[in-house]
């Protein structure tokens, strides 16, 4: 089994130091079949040599990608990346790979699906809750905010029922869902939190919060727990997928 875990060239220099590394191997991966990739394995990496893909946090996704002008000066993305990441993702998607989102994740898996983003959660939206928790002077492993699952027949509803506390380090969020996507938590001031593919696939879900930075907590590690049993599930028979 190989997965590739997507991060910025930043977070790929911490090698099996990066949280989502860390988080994998906690839920039971073995390090060999872990890999970190970045923009500039565009050259190297094809989404059909592995059994899964993570898409972890960073940057900003550039707002051109979903039909919008930068808005505001703490926009700030990597359009390598963001370039990358789109074709790695779709040819995952015709290879009916396992796909686990996480925060950047989320929001570049809804704009790949036609959705587009809040660029600032104050400043489009209004939003009523603290969606950055640094402002507060909390740490990224500490639970700032309730996410309410509001889809029970879903990957997160099984994991999970009624409201659960997470971390929160973003400042932008899902405005309009892309097409082909269904939510499946929302945040306790209304926005999403969580996304799973809305036709039978075997296995999308992303998510707004990091649940990397609390793999301690056994809700959150099911999640890691439950994309390594399906990227196996794809090692073991990849054409029955």
């Amino acid at each position: 089994m190989r997965i590739a875990v997507s991060v910025s060239e930043k977070e790929k220099t911490r090698g099996a130091e990066s949280p989502y590394f860390r988080a994998l191997v906690a839920a039971g991966a073995a390090a060999a079949e872990i890999e970190l990739v970045a923009a500039s394995d565009v050259v190297r990496v094809r989404a059909e040599d592995f059994d899964g893909i993570l898409f972890a946090g960073g940057d900003d996704v550039d707002p051109s990608f979903y039909g919008e002008k930068k808005q505001h000066e703490n926009v700030s993305g990597h359009r390598p990346r963001d370039e990358f990441e789109l074709a790695l993702l779709k040819r995952a998607l015709a290879q009916r790979q396992p796909i686990l989102g996480i925060c950047r994740g989320l929001q570049m898996i809804n704009v790949s699906f036609g959705g587009s983003l809040y660029q600032d959660l104050k400043r489009d939206a209004d939003a009523q809750v603290e969606h950055r928790q640094s402002a507060q002077g909390k740490s990224r492993q500490e639970a700032t905010h309730g996410v309410v699952v509001t889809d029970p027949d879903s990957e997160w509803g099984s994991i999970v029922q009624g409201a659960r506390q997470v971390n929160s380090l973003h400042h932008q969020a899902v405005k309009r869902l892309g097409r082909g996507l269904r939510v499946t938590a929302r945040s306790e001031d209304g926005f999403v939190e969580a996304v799973e593919s809305a036709e039978p696939y075997p296995f999308l879900l992303a998510v707004q919060w990091h649940p990397e930075e609390m793999v301690d907590t056994a809700e959150q590690r099911e999640i890691f727990v439950r994309f390594l049993a399906k990227c196996r599930e794809r090692a073991a028979h990849p054409h029955n997928c």
